[in-house]
């Protein structure tokens, strides 16, 4: 029978008991036979013993077949008691053959065995059921291939001694594959595991991967037992061999297939390789100040951890032809060999057969995975460039926007990526886009640090940085540069008078035309408010500085129509030449400031250069009239109230503000500082405007929060009183805050009131119709008399607190101050001692009938704040003395 044809082999044991005959395939290695129903094959009769006898499965030698061999008893070696009879004969043991009558005890329980071959597998079946078996194999017989038995040779290995020793320890029942082998690498015993696990291990001998290297293993390991791990073709196996040196014989026993648990070991490995290159790209996107370096690093860790051949990261963009949809390749890793592509991936629409799967895919958020050959033909070819035969991308994702997608590729073998490799590239797709996200915030921050928001232009910092660079490259290459400063004139009236939505919008058209009137290279910076400054290197000739100041002021003086207004405005500019009296950044601008504060000296609309002898002003003067120009936008200056006090019941009848400067480099600023030089700038208007402006809203809120009505007291500087429009704007304070009238009192000073009788008292007779309490402040000091102040309609008289100092130590002053009071009085005037600091000026004020005093006796000037919490603290005391 040819050897290809012991696979079609059939066993059979046909059994006839007491409840009639029956057919059983043979296919399990072991049957127990008795009349015991836990059997395999139960016997119905009593002469039969409970375990009578035991069916086993023995691998033919040099075959890959086997035949049975059945043994009287049970597994335990007790025998059956009436004895196992084959073909007539008693016997312990036998292997059995084609047509065996086995007798079990006695004739009324017998089995017949049959070996068969050449017989389909529906007719084998079948064959279990017909009555007759032999009839019917012979029908199923084919004429061209009649029916064969399988004679097997009684003397067979098996039969021999060493085979019973082995039957003994029952190798040919274990399910784990036995191979013995000799010292010459012949196999000497193959058990049907083995046969059914590794068919080919006869034909392949000792190069077998279950064999080799056992010869020269068992000589170097000087043991008889070891273990060891192989491979046979995709599985792996735990195997365990003994060396018999004895009978010169190497057994080895497969002790389990580990193949699964190898998987898992080796995606637990890669598990933690990928967690860890996640952990340390993430560090990279998180510590490395320079966004490209950090995503470089990223993949790079990335690739190797996923042993990809490339790693990409792809951002999405607006085709710069057609405005549609595209990607190109952003950063790239490749491993070494392989070539970059990056040119191959640029400007790449979407909507191309090639792309159009991966937009419908990545904008949904869902994963590209999968080997080529399963990816459309147009992706294939598209992919095919690089040598691509798998591919993993992964979208990247930020606040629900698709802007890019990051990737692995492996070029060298078609690949399935597991479920970890895609989680970790989803991770670390979520790490990219926050490291995006801070470049996306870090970026505008830079931006916003040194770029003004308003006109787009850089701001004060970022000019100094690109005047310093320019001081070096003139210093190097023996070049000159000038610094431009460039106030607005008049601007402040366009922003109060028709808003600030306008005066911004007038400040970037300037921008626009300043930034084209300047040359190729220069530099235009917003300063703040309405000043600019301007760079202008490489500078050879005065008359380039000129050119360029002159394109500037016709530019301006051009009419700027927007939002249904037409207006005009003009430029007055300082500039200043780097030289050996301007040769730093702070000189350079300080000095471009100066000659700007000439500028307007000459009547404003006019360019000047700086000169040493320029201006007499010293740079701290300079540098505080500027900072003081920003003082109120900035919100630097503030109010402070100091209570006016009753002598005689001690509540306080009033408070008088006074204007305070927080500077936040210089601190707190003295009044008697920058007050002088607010007047001296005009910087005095806008301050007391909004002094007033706050002092109406405090006294408004404090009323609305149930306090006594009180009047606050705000001083007008000499300036501000002779403004053409103080009654007006007084009224507008006034009904915007709404606060009454006579809850305000407004002070100008002596030497104002006498300054110009006739207007002073047009003015104050105006205020008073309005309502407005008027007082004359630090009277005394303005060498006039009371007789000139009673032509004006005053409220309140203010001793100048000169003469409250010397009140105590000089008679004279005593008598002056009693004169004033008396004749205050007199003409209807309530009298305020100011600078009480001390308990015997407080009793001579009281002797002479002075209703109300100022000073550090009582209170000083208080922060809001402090003020509330004492007109408070008064309140609920007046409330607790009436009840």
């Amino acid at each position: 029978m040819p050897g290809n044809e012991w696979e079609k082999i059939r066993h059979l044991l046909v059994v006839q008991d007491l409840q009639g005959q029956r057919t059983i395939p043979l296919q399990e290695t072991t049957y127990s036979i008795g009349r015991d129903s836990r059997n395999a094959i139960v016997l119905r009769s009593r002469s039969v013993s409970r375990q009578h006898a035991i069916l086993l499965r023995v691998t033919l030698p040099e075959t890959d077949q086997y035949g049975f061999r059945i043994i009287d008893g049970n597994f335990k070696g007790k025998s059956s008691t009436n004895g196992l009879y084959v073909n007539g004969m008693k016997c312990v043991s036998h292997n059995l053959q084609h047509g065996d009558v086995i007798a079990f005890g006695n004739n009324q329980v017998q089995a017949k065995y049959y070996v068969i071959s050449h017989i389909s597998e529906k007719a084998f079946s079948e064959s279990c059921d017909v009555e007759n078996i032999s009839d019917f194999l012979l029908e199923q017989a084919n004429t061209a291939n009649p029916f064969q038995t399988l004679i097997v040779d009684p003397n067979f290995e098996a039969a021999s001694e060493t085979a019973l020793a082995r039957l003994a320890s029952f190798p040919e029942l274990i399910p784990n594959p036995i191979i013995e082998m000799d010292l010459g690498g012949t196999i000497t015993y193959l058990n049907p595991a083995a046969s059914v696990k590794f068919p080919k291990i006869r034909e392949i001998g000792n190069k077998h991967p279950v064999l080799t290297g056992l010869l020269n293993a068992v000589e170097d390991k000087k043991i008889n037992s070891f273990w060891r791990e192989i491979k046979v073709d995709q599985e792996v196996f735990e195997q365990c061999i003994h060396y018999l040196p004895e009978s010169d014989l190497i057994r080895t026993f497969i002790v389990r297939d580990i193949t699964e648990q190898k998987q898992a070991e080796a995606e637990l490995r890669q598990r933690d390789r990928l967690l860890q290159a996640v952990a340390e790209a993430a560090n990279y996107l998180l510590v490395e100040m320079n966004y490209e370096t950090g995503i470089d690093k990223a993949l790079a860790v990335l690739g190797e951890a996923a042993q990809s051949d490339r790693a990409y990261l792809f951002k999405n963009h607006r085709h710069l032809d057609t405005g549609e949809m595209a990607l190109s390749l952003q950063f790239e890793w490749t491993r070494a060999n392989f070539t970059s592509a990056r040119s191959h991936w640029q400007n790449q629409l979407y909507q191309s057969s090639e792309l159009a799967r991966w937009y419908a895919n990545l904008s949904c958020g869902q994963s590209i995975s999968g080997t080529i050959q399963e990816f459309p033909i147009a992706e294939q070819k598209l992919l095919a460039r690089d040598g691509i035969q798998s591919l993993l991308l992964v979208p990247l994702r930020l606040e629900d926007e698709f802007w890019g997608c990051i990737g692995l590729a492996d070029c060298t073998h078609e690949r399935i990526w597991s479920r970890h490799e895609e989680s970790t590239l989803l991770t670390m797709a979520a790490s990219i886009s926050g490291a995006w996200q801070r470049q996306q915030v870090e970026e505008k921050i830079r931006y916003q640090a040194l770029h003004d928001m308003l006109t787009g232009l850089p701001n004060r910092v970022l000019f100094n940085e690109l005047l310093a660079k320019a001081i070096a490259n003139a210093t190097r290459n023996r070049e000159s540069l000038a610094v431009m400063f460039l106030d607005l004139d008049r601007f402040k009236v366009i922003n109060d008078t028709l808003g600030h939505t306008l005066g911004d919008r007038l400040l970037q058209i300037v921008a626009e035309r300043l930034k084209q009137s300047l040359r190729e290279g220069d530099t235009v910076a917003r300063w703040g408010g309405d000043e600019f400054t301007i760079l202008l290197p490489r500078i050879n000739y005065l008359d380039e500085v000129a050119q360029v100041a002159q394109r500037i002021l016709q530019a301006l003086e051009n009419i700027f129509c927007f939002d249904g207004h037409e207006l005009y405005i003009s430029a007055s500019i300082g500039i200043s030449l780097f030289d050996e009296h301007s040769n730093d950044v702070e000189t350079l601008i300080q000095h471009a400031d100066a000659a700007l504060y000439y500028a307007k000296d000459e009547g404003r609309n006019n360019y000047q250069f700086y000169t040493t002898t320029l201006s007499s002003k010293t740079p701290e003067l300079l540098n505080l009239e500027k900072s003081l120009r920003y003082a109120v936008e900035r919100e630097e200056l503030t109010v402070y109230y100091q209570p006016r006090v009753n002598i005689m019941t001690g509540k306080i009848t009033g408070m008088e503000a006074l204007v305070r400067w927080q500077n936040p480099d210089m601190g707190l600023v003295a009044p008697n500082v920058f007050i002088p030089l607010a007047e001296e700038s005009g910087l005095i208007i806008p301050i007391g405007e909004w002094v007033l402006r706050t002092a109406c809203m405090q006294n408004k809120a404090w009323q609305q929060a149930g306090l006594p009505p009180l009047t606050v007291a705000v001083n007008l500087s000499p300036k501000q009183f002779r403004q053409a429009t103080l009654v007006e704007d007084v009224a507008q304070i006034l009904a915007e805050t709404g606060l009454e009238p006579h809850f305000l009192e407004l002070e100008i000073t002596e030497s104002t009131a006498i300054a110009d009788l006739e207007f002073t008292r047009t003015v104050l007779q105006k205020l008073e119709q309005m309502g407005v309490h008027l007082s004359i402040d630090d009277f005394g000091t303005g060498h006039s008399s009371l007789s000139r102040l009673q032509l004006l309609p005053l409220h309140n008289l203010k001793i100048d607190r000169s003469f409250i100092q010397e009140l105590t130590t000089d008679v004279r002053v005593a008598h002056i101050v009693k004169a004033i009071v008396t004749l205050g009085r007199n003409l209807g005037l309530r009298l305020t001692a100011e600078g009480v600091e001390k308990q015997e000026e407080l009793d001579f004020l009281k002797s002479i009938n002075c209703e109300d005093v100022q000073g550090y006796f009582f209170y000083k000037p208080l922060p809001v704040e402090k003020a509330t919490e004492v007109l408070q603290n008064r309140y609920a005391s007046e409330l607790e003395m009436k009840n």
